[in-house]
């Protein structure tokens, strides 16, 4: 996909910096991040950063969001993709120091480059199966996290997220259950990007699904998430 032009002032020299700084786990050298906010305005490249929330390395979820992902990086997307399962890492500690004296979690551990691309992305694709009615465990530890991208006066602030606005997410749930089961887990969590300022929220949802991943999920949902790389990227 051929590349918008980048803002006027945007040197090459600084281009190629960013572009080195994601393509090495998106770490920044200082000041870089505060200056570029938003890849597609900056580089004209859209950057998509995906939370893998199954154990399961060729999981019915996992599957979904590799099937986005590749359709994306076809179109030109910058991608990365996070094995929760094979990180180490805790859930939010409560210690609200990203409520004081840092405006970033302080929890140095396997998630922190993880929040850092997460904070840089255009797109975030969050992918789980549903295990006992929710997420799995994996993905709501990193999702407490997201507390950290919260301002400290988050419940009066008009704008209570430290995230730019204008952030879009795309949610891949996979379920053994019926269609009618656990249908409100989405929802949930789409209303809180919304209060994060995120102008859209999709869901590729995958129901009855058995343990053999890709070869035997429905090819429909494969397309489902293949057209909708195809409309948020192209």
């Amino acid at each position: 996909m051929p590349r918008p032009a980048g803002r006027p002032g945007l040197t090459a020299a600084r281009e190629a910096l960013i572009l080195q700084a994601m393509t090495t786990a998106l770490k920044f050298p200082p000041g870089v991040q505060s200056h570029v906010p938003n890849f597609i305005e900056e580089t004209g490249i859209m950057h998509i950063a995906a939370l893998l929330g199954s154990p399961r390395k060729q999981g019915n979820s996992t599957a979904l969001a590799t099937a986005f992902l590749e359709q994306a990086a076809e179109l030109g997307a910058q991608t990365q993709a996070f094995a929760l399962n094979q990180l180490s890492y805790k859930g939010c500690q409560g210690c609200y120091a990203c409520k004081g004296k840092s405006e970033t979690c302080v929890v140095k551990d396997d998630l922190a480059p993880v929040l850092e691309a997460l904070s840089l992305a255009d797109i975030w694709v969050v992918a789980s199966p549903i295990y006992f009615g929710q997420i799995s465990g994996q993905l709501k530890c990193c999702l407490d996290r997201w507390f950290s991208f919260l301002v400290p006066d988050y419940m009066t602030n008009p704008q209570p997220c430290r995230l730019t606005p204008g952030k879009r997410s795309v949610w891949v749930l996979s379920q053994a259950g019926p269609e009618g089961a656990f249908g409100d887990v989405f929802p949930a969590y789409a209303n809180f990007l919304k209060w994060y300022g995120f102008v859209d929220n999709r869901l590729v949802r995958a129901v009855a699904t058995g343990q053999g991943g890709a070869r035997d999920l429905n090819p429909a949902r494969l397309q489902e998430a293949q057209a909708l790389a195809r409309e948020l990227v192209s």
